[in-house]
């Protein structure tokens, strides 16, 4: 047999370009970014398929210290995703390294008997640095370090080659068009998401949840109905806007990104409702699929 199939996992502080390293390698806008830290909030399965390969790519949240429910949730997600893993890559940023929370995470990941490679990434605004220097700073059982931009593609070459050395040979474990495990209404949920991230600031972001009411699928376009949650009565006003210029803008964002993600025309409702504290909600974190 000489195709491979296995499962990586990516795990690191927020903000270090998991999600952008993942997209980066599929070629496809899965995961949702922004420059804001701890945009991921799910764990996202993306499927790399080649002639001789399939790599099912884990992107986790950001790992922090929980502060409230919804935040212990993902830690779980974390913990949860580089279990049972072929490969793990511990990613982050080369300027600043070793962050007090790269050292938590990788002291975290020390127990698991998988290969590891750690990936250094910006390398293109990291100016002059000692690459040595830095990998004497990790951990033994790191097999390996690459240094990359998953924003230019710089290496990205390289690691692709690494990651598939690490992979077991194994029949797929999906189809070889397949690009996620995930329905299509998942990823209109995080679109919307992003468009918040994007056009809003502060404490907006994070105090946003998204519900999709209704994904129909029809012979000229896709409907969706979505309402926003958020924790506060004065949040509403500022998502909303003036004469509803906000809500205006996250639509035409998320129809724009999902009609060019599903290759097929994206129409787009929202309404906003005030859901108190749902962060730490368990029913409300539940209903959000966590």
């Amino acid at each position: 047999m000489e195709h491979r199939s296995g499962f990586v996992a990516i795990v690191g502080k927020p903000n270090t370009g998991k999600s952008t390293l993942m997209n980066r390698i599929l070629a496809e806008k899965l995961s949702i970014t922004s420059p804001k830290p701890q945009t991921t909030r799910y764990a996202i399965k993306g499927i790399w398929n080649g002639d001789n390969h399939q790599v099912i790519f884990i992107d986790t949240p950001g790992y922090l210290k929980p502060r409230y429910e919804m935040q212990e949730k993902m830690s779980r997600i974390i913990s949860d995703s580089y279990q049972d893993v072929d490969l793990l890559l511990f990613i982050t940023q080369i300027s600043g390294f070793p962050t007090d929370y790269d050292l938590e995470v990788l002291e975290l990941i020390k127990r698991l008997k998988c290969p590891m490679i750690a990936v250094f990434n910006k390398s293109d605004i990291a100016g002059e640095y000692d690459a040595e220097a830095l990998k004497k700073q990790l951990p033994d059982k790191i097999n390996e370090s690459i240094f990359i931009s998953a924003k230019t593609g710089e290496n990205i070459a390289r690691l692709e080659e690494r990651i598939l050395h690490f992979m077991p040979y194994h029949a797929p474990y999906y189809d070889a068009d397949q690009l996620s495990d995930l329905p299509l209404r998942f990823f209109a949920q995080e679109i919307i998401r992003e468009g918040i991230f994007h056009h809003f600031g502060e404490e907006i972001p994070y105090a946003s949840a998204i519900i999709i009411e209704r994904y129909q699928e029809l012979p000229d376009k896709v409907i969706v109905s979505a309402t926003i949650w958020v924790e506060r009565h004065s949040q509403k006003p500022i998502i909303i806007g003036k004469s509803g210029a906000g809500l205006r803008k996250i639509r035409e964002y998320a129809e724009a990104q999902l009609t060019n993600f599903l290759q097929f025309p994206a129409q787009i409702h929202l309404h906003v409702k005030i859901k108190e504290n749902w962060r730490k909600d368990g029913r409300a974190l539940k209903e959000l699929g966590f």
